[in-house]
């Protein structure tokens, strides 16, 4: 079982028989996520369908990644190099089915005064109304995903989120003993760029404070 051999190599002085190792795929999560769980003696890797068709080297790389976030260690190895070297290269082959009209015209903003029309649009879709997590963008399916608070905000508020989305998109990740660094220094220099930056986190903070009286208001009626 490739769940056994990605242990082996990343722990090769472990005794495999501390563990009892389960893979299975499954439908509930998007494109090329996954996650890992441990329940005394047994370590569960549960992947989405998507890695089915993927091949075994990468996919152990992606069992290596997963089981350094569990036992806390910082270990590197060839196979997470490949499973990086995919998660980079993925969106190429993503279909892009999803888009809204709001957020297409937020992306062609960003894109033509920021990349100079150099980012492919990914799949562009709402979220829930998130006050915490305010964008979002995944790398194995290639979608923007922005909280609905910014669907009636004032438009560079907006491109705001998206630009700071792009970025992931433009810049992916660093990995470094084992830990993924999203945001990197190059791109929060990058980040800085944008139109009155300084101005952003604040009036972004404006926008929360004044959903949530809101939100208080109408539960009231």
């Amino acid at each position: 079982m490739i769940v056994e051999r990605a242990y082996l190599e990343l722990y090769p002085d472990a005794k495999l028989g501390k563990f009892d190792f389960s893979l299975n795929y499954s439908g509930k999560f998007s494109d090329y996520n996954a996650n890992i769980k441990r329940r005394g003696k047994t370590i569960e890797v549960s992947l989405s369908r998507a890695w089915e068709r993927i091949n075994d080297d990468v996919k152990i790389g992606l069992i290596q990644h997963l089981m350094n976030k569990l036992f806390k260690t910082k270990i590197e190895t060839q196979s997470m190099e490949l499973y990086e070297i995919f998660l980079k290269k993925v969106h190429l082959a993503i279909p892009k089915d999803k888009t809204d009209p709001v957020l297409r015209a937020s992306f062609d903003r960003v894109d033509q005064e920021y990349f100079f029309g150099s980012i492919e649009c990914p799949n562009l879709e709402w979220g829930t109304d998130s006050m915490r997590t305010l964008g979002r963008y995944e790398y194995g399916t290639d979608t923007v995903t922005v909280s609905t608070l910014f669907k009636e905000a004032e438009p560079d508020l907006l491109d705001y989120i998206m630009y700071h989305e792009l970025l992931h998109k433009k810049h992916k990740f660093r990995t470094t003993k084992g830990r993924s660094f999203h945001h990197t220094k190059e791109f929060l220099e990058e980040e800085k760029r944008f139109r009155n930056f300084d101005q952003m986190e604040s009036r972004i903070g404006q926008l929360i404070r004044s959903y949530k009286r809101q939100k208080r208001f109408l539960r009231f009626f």
